[in-house]
C-alpha cells in the first residue's frame, strides 16, 4: 500500500467517525429537546444531522414530527412525504396519515381525499384500529369541507391588539367585570427575534381592562401565580364569587393538570384551592373548567381524560350544590369522540354548549362545534368559517354580540413560522343578516353547483317505459344505500385475500364521496332554493340526466326522465309540502320554480363502461357504471324581472319552453332532420330576439319571429343534417334576448344507426 494512500484513508476514516460522532450528538440533543417542548431549538439541531445524512429515514420522520408539533404545516407536508416516499408506512405506520393531515391543514382537500384513501387501504386488515378509522373519518370530513367552504362569510375576525396577543401564544377565556380573562404561554424575557422554548415559560393567567372597546395592557393575575407551575382555564360560578382554573405541572409541555377555585370579591381572587379528589382523580389529567346551568342546576363542565374515557380528553359535568358540594362526574357520552374534546363554554342565552374537537368534520384541526340543550344534547353543529379555519381553532366564547376565538390561522404575531402560536380573535356575527341583492343569491345558489345525485341501475320503476314516476329520490336513496354490501360482495366476486378487500373499499368511498355527499349537497340547496322562493322570486332549475349504457338510449331518456321527477317529487313533499305552491304556481308571493329537464339518457355515457347485461359486476355493480347513474342540477336562472325598493332588475332570461329537449329516436345516416321549439315571452316586458348561437355547422335554426309582448310565443325551427355523424348525437342551439344576461339551450338527441 502506497504511503499517499494510506494517508488519504486516514484522514478518511477519522473525518467519517467524527461526523458519525457529531451526528449522534446532533440527534441526542435535538431529541432531547423535542421531549421538553422545545421544538425551535430541537428543528435547529435536526436540520444540522440531516446536512449530514439527509437519507435517514428515522431523522426525516423525527424532523416531520417536530414541524407537526410546531405547527408548521407547510415544512410537515412535505418531510412527511419524504418519510413515506422511502418506508410507505412499514416503519412508520402514521406517516401516511399524517401526511394527509397536513395537506388538509394547508387546504388541499382534494390531494387529502386521495391520500386518506390510501391511508384505508393500508389500514385495511384491522378496521378497529385507530389509523383506519381516522383515514375513514377524515376522508368524510375533506367532502364536507370542500362544500363547506363555498359557504364562507364576508365577516372577517380581526386579531385583538399586541396589549393583549403576543408573539408567544395566548388562549381568551372570558370577559368579567370588564376585563379579558386570559392566559399566555410567555416568558418574562426573551429577544424578539426568537422563539425559544426556555425553562422560564409558563403559560399564566393575566387580565386586560376593557376602556372604550380598547384592550389595555395586559397584566398577570398575581394572586394565583403558581412558581414553577402553569394556570389558564379561567370560569367563574353563576353568582361571580367563585373563580375555577386550571393548575398544571409541565411534563415536556404535556400538562398534567387539576381543576382549582378561588374566590373572587370586589375585583381580588384568593384562597385558591384544590377541588378534591371526586373532580381531580389522581393520575388523570383534569382541566379546561366551565360553568353551565343546566336544568336550574349549577354545574362543572371539564376536560379529562380518566376512566371511561373514549380517547384523549373527553367532556365531563359534576352537579354542584351550595357552591361547595360536587357530585361524581359523568361523561357528556353523546358529544364524546375517540379524540380530544376541549375548551367547553357554556352560553346560558342560547342554551348551548360550545366546545373544539377535531373528530367532527373540520376545515384542519380543532374547529369549534356547538350543541343545542333542551334536555338532551344535541348533534353538534360546526360554527363554519370565519370562526373556524384551516388551522387549530379552539377557546370559544361570546359577550353580547362580539365572538371570540383563540386560533393558530394566519395572521397570528409570529417570528420565524406564521401558524406557531395562537392570538386571541374577535368578530360581531350579526343576528339579523340584511338579505342579499337577488344577483348575490343567485351566485350563493350556482356556486353549491352541480348537485349530483346517484341510483341503482334502472331505478326508479325498473323495466318501465313510462317517463313520470311516484318514488320520492331520498326514498330511493336510502334503497340504494342499504344496499352497500351486496355491490361489495357482487364487485369483488372472483377476487382474493387483499384484492378482495381493496374491490370492497373502493365500493364503500364510491357510496361516501358519491352517494352519501350528493345527498347532502341537495340538502343545502334546498334549503337556499326555499329561501330565495320565499322572497317572490321565479327560478329555473335546469337538471341533466345520466345513465349507463346497459339498456338501449331510447329507453333511458325515459329513464331519466323518472329520475329527474323522483328529485321534483322529494321537493314537492319536502317539510308537509312547502315547495307545492312554488312548484304548482299558487304562491302567494308569485315565487315559482320550474325545472328545465335534459334528460340525456347514456348519450355521455363513459364509452368503457361496460354495456354487457351478462357481466352485472361491471355493468352494474362497479364504481364505474354507479358514477353513470345520475342526474345534476346545474344552473340556476332567474325567470324574469323582480322590483325592488331601489331598482327593477333585469335577470338572466326571460324566455321559457315547455319542451326543452326534443328526442328524434334513431336515424339513418345522411338523413334530414328537422324539429320545433316553442319559446314564449315570460316577462313582463317586450322583449327581441337575437340571432341563434349555433355551434355545430352540422346543423341550423331559425326563429319565426324575434320580437314578442308578454306572454306570446314564437317556434324555433331546428335542422340536423346528419351527414359525417354516427353514434349517439346530442347537438344544441342557444336562444338570446337582447339586453339580457344568459341564454335558453335548446336540444336535439338522435342515435344514427347504420344500415
Amino acid at each position: 500500500m502506497s504511503r499517499l494512500y494510506l494517508i488519504v484513508l486516514l484522514l478518511f476514516c477519522s473525518g467519517t467517525l467524527f461526523s458519525q460522532n457529531e451526528l449522534g450528538k446532533y440527534l441526542e440533543f435535538a431529541d432531547e429537546q423535542y421531549k421538553k417542548g422545545d421544538y425551535v431549538y430541537a428543528l435547529e439541531y435536526y436540520e444540522k444531522a440531516l446536512t449530514l445524512d439527509s437519507q435517514s429515514v428515522s431523522t426525516l420522520w423525527k424532523y416531520a414530527e417536530t414541524l407537526k408539533a410546531y405547527k408548521d404545516y407547510r415544512n410537515a407536508e412535505i418531510y412527511y412525504k419524504k418519510v413515506y416516499e422511502k418506508e410507505e408506512s412499514l416503519i412508520y405506520p402514521s406517516s401516511l396519515l399524517n401526511l394527509g393531515l397536513m395537506q388538509k391543514y394547508n387546504g388541499k382537500y382534494e390531494s387529502a381525499i386521495e391520500t386518506f384513501k390510501k391511508c384505508k387501504k393500508k389500514y385495511l386488515k384491522d378496521k378497529k384500529n385507530y389509523l383506519y378509522l381516522k383515514s375513514n373519518r377524515e376522508i368524510e370530513s375533506c367532502l364536507w369541507a370542500k362544500s363547506a367552504i363555498k359557504d364562507t362569510s364576508s365577516i372577517e375576525f380581526s386579531r385583538l391588539p399586541e396589549t393583549v396577543n403576543t408573539k408567544d401564544s395566548e388562549f381568551g377565556h372570558s370577559i368579567h367585570d370588564g376585563q379579558l380573562i386570559f392566559s399566555s404561554l410567555r416568558a418574562d424575557s426573551i429577544p424578539s427575534n426568537e422563539e425559544v422554548y426556555a425553562t422560564s415559560y409558563k403559560t399564566m393567567l393575566y387580565k386586560s381592562k376593557i376602556n372604550q372597546n380598547s384592550f389595555e395592557n395586559s397584566t398577570r393575575i398575581e394572586d394565583v401565580f403558581f412558581e414553577k407551575m402553569s394556570t389558564g382555564n379561567g370560569s367563574f360560578s353563576i353568582d361571580g364569587k367563585r373563580f375555577y382554573f386550571s393548575l398544571c405541572q409541565d411534563e415536556g409541555y404535556n400538562y398534567k393538570c387539576k381543576i382549582m377555585v378561588a374566590k373572587y370579591i370586589n375585583g381580588k381572587w384568593s384562597s385558591p384551592d384544590s377541588l378534591g379528589e371526586i373532580i381531580n382523580l389522581p393520575g388523570y389529567n383534569t382541566t379546561m373548567p366551565n360553568i353551565a346551568e343546566l336544568d336550574n342546576q349549577e354545574v362543572l363542565l371539564f376536560s379529562s381524560d380518566r376512566e371511561g374515557t373514549l380517547g384523549g380528553l373527553d367532556l365531563w359535568y359534576s352537579p354542584i350544590k351550595d357552591g361547595n358540594q360536587y357530585a361524581k362526574a359523568r361523561p357528556l357520552k353523546a358529544l364524546n369522540s375517540i379524540e380530544n374534546e376541549v375548551t367547553p363554554w357554556w352560553d346560558q342565552k342560547e342554551k348551548r354548549l360550545y366546545f373544539s374537537t377535531s373528530w367532527l368534520n373540520s376545515f384542519g384541526g380543532n374547529d369549534v362545534f356547538y350543541s343545542k340543550y333542551s334536555t338532551t344534547f344535541e348533534t353538534p353543529i360546526n360554527l363554519g368559517i370565519p370562526i373556524n379555519s384551516r388551522a387549530n381553532d379552539i377557546y370559544f366564547f361570546k359577550q353580547g354580540d362580539t365572538s371570540y376565538v383563540t386560533s393558530n390561522r394566519i395572521g397570528v404575531l409570529y417570528s420565524k413560522n406564521p401558524t406557531c402560536c395562537s392570538d386571541i380573535f374577535t368578530g360581531i356575527i350579526p343576528q339579523i343578516i340584511i338579505p342579499p341583492t337577488p344577483k348575490e343569491t343567485l351566485a350563493d345558489l350556482n356556486k353549491r353547483l352541480p348537485v349530483t345525485l346517484y341510483f341503482h341501475n334502472d331505478v326508479p320503476d325498473p323495466r318501465s317505459h313510462d317517463t313520470i314516476t311516484k318514488v320520492n329520490y331520498i326514498s330511493s336513496y336510502t334503497s340504494y344505500r342499504a344496499m352497500l354490501d351486496i355491490y361489495q360482495k357482487e364487485y369483488s366476486t372472483g377476487l382474493t385475500g387483499d384484492r378482495n378487500e381493496e374491490a370492497k373499499e373502493d365500493i364503500e368511498s364510491f357510496f361516501v364521496e358519491y352517494v352519501d355527499q350528493g345527498v347532502k349537497d341537495l340538502e343545502l340547496f334546498r334549503d337556499l332554493l326555499l329561501e330565495e322562493l320565499e322572497k317572490g322570486s321565479k327560478i329555473r332549475l335546469t337538471i341533466k340526466g345520466f345513465a349507463s349504457p346497459l339498456a338501449k338510449t331510447d329507453y333511458n331518456v325515459k329513464l331519466t326522465k323518472r329520475r329527474i321527477g323522483s328529485l321534483v317529487n322529494y321537493l314537492s313533499e319536502y317539510n308537509n309540502g312547502i315547495f307545492i305552491p312554488y312548484i304548482n304556481g299558487t304562491s302567494p308571493n308569485g315565487g315559482k320554480v320550474e325545472f328545465a329537464e335534459v334528460p340525456f339518457g347514456e348519450y355521455t355515457a363513459d364509452k368503457l363502461t361496460s354495456d354487457n347485461p351478462n357481466d352485472i359486476k361491471n355493468s352494474i355493480y362497479s364504481r364505474k357504471a354507479g358514477i353513470e347513474r345520475k342526474i345534476e342540477i346545474q344552473s340556476v336562472n332567474y325567470m324574469d324581472t323582480i322590483s325592488t325598493d331601489l331598482k327593477v332588475e333585469e335577470k338572466v332570461i326571460t324566455i321559457t319552453t315547455k319542451q326543452q329537449v326534443v328526442d328524434a329516436g334513431k336515424i339513418k345516416p345522411n338523413t334530414f332532420l328537422e324539429k320545433q321549439f316553442t319559446i314564449t315571452n315570460s316577462g313582463k316586458t317586450p322583449i327581441e330576439l337575437e340571432d341563434p348561437r349555433i355551434p355545430c355547422e352540422c346543423n341550423t335554426a331559425k326563429i319565426e319571429k324575434k320580437y314578442l309582448e308578454p306572454g306570446e310565443s314564437t317556434t324555433v325551427n331546428m335542422t340536423l343534417d346528419s351527414k359525417q355523424l354516427e353514434g349517439q348525437a346530442v347537438k344544441s342551439v342557444y336562444i338570446k334576448v337582447k339586453g339580457q344576461e344568459g341564454e335558453l339551450r335548446l336540444i336535439l338527441t338522435t342515435e344514427i344507426i347504420l344500415e
